[in-house]
């Protein structure tokens, strides 16, 4: 019986090779070794070698692959694409935060952020498709934000980098949709992440008071965002594309003072 329900099961992704960005830590960190659980081989990447050698020890399963690279150095975004085998995913995870608040923002930090959270993955789309690494009938999976959605103070151009993410991605499926080849969004609320508690530590933000707002009285876990790539990433949505999915846990992206 277990046989009969492995072999038809529509979300396992035995047999594909997937690669996820920004997989050093948090949301990246866990969908890399979600993938893996559910039978990936997967290409992970980063800046930071130490960081993804501890993912590659929590990955299941072997063939999984390091790709050191730093997504604003074109040179090794062409890098990263040439090492890349051919995929049946992509997951674009990596990115940066941000709490400038508007009236001091400058042409450097403008530059800052989009450069890591729109220019580095449209790079590196380009790159990997260009080089001809992914596959017909392939899943293309970017983690954007509520952000764009819900505007808070201090969270302007990370909200922009994110809006220009999403609209980029329903072109991209638009463009890919004759390979069968699927373009979709997901876009967390607060998750809690490394990235989140740098940022109550800046800005002294009381999460752990906020996240009794939401419905289901929580933040999101990295693992909850995952399961959602996985959904994208596997046979089970095949007929979806060019789609933003909330995964907020009845909340907005909004803070209480």
């Amino acid at each position: 019986m277990s046989w009969f329900i492995d072999t038809f099961n529509p979300f396992r992704l035995r047999g594909k090779t997937v690669l996820v960005t920004g997989a050093s830590s948090g949301i990246g960190r866990e969908t890399a070794v979600i993938c893996s659980k559910m039978g990936a081989t997967v290409i992970i990447s980063a800046r930071n070698a130490e960081m993804l050698a501890d993912t590659l020890n929590r990955l299941d399963g072997m063939g999984h692959k390091i790709i050191v690279a730093d997504l604003s150095d074109e040179s090794q975004i062409d890098n990263l694409a040439i090492e890349t085998p051919e995929l049946d995913g992509i997951v674009h995870c990596a990115g940066i935060g941000d709490r400038t608040m508007l009236k001091m923002a400058r042409k450097k930090d403008i530059e800052r952020v989009m450069k890591a959270n729109f220019d580095g993955p449209v790079l590196l789309q380009r790159a990997l498709l260009k080089k001809k690494k992914v596959k017909s009938s392939s899943s293309i999976v970017f983690i954007a934000s509520r952000a764009p959605f819900a505007p808070t103070p201090g969270n302007g151009l990370y909200a922009a980098s994110k809006g220009a993410l999403i609209a980029y991605a329903k072109v991209l499926g638009l463009e890919l949709a004759n390979q069968l080849i699927r373009v979709n969004c997901i876009c967390p609320a607060m998750v809690w992440t490394e990235l989140v508690q740098r940022d109550a530590e800046l800005t002294g933000a009381d999460y752990h008071e906020a996240e009794k707002s939401y419905p289901l009285k929580r933040y999101g876990k990295p693992e909850d965002i995952a399961n959602l790539v996985v959904y994208l990433l596997s046979d089970a949505s095949t007929w979806m594309t060019g789609s933003c999915i909330d995964i907020t846990g009845g909340g907005e992206f909004t803070l209480k003072a």
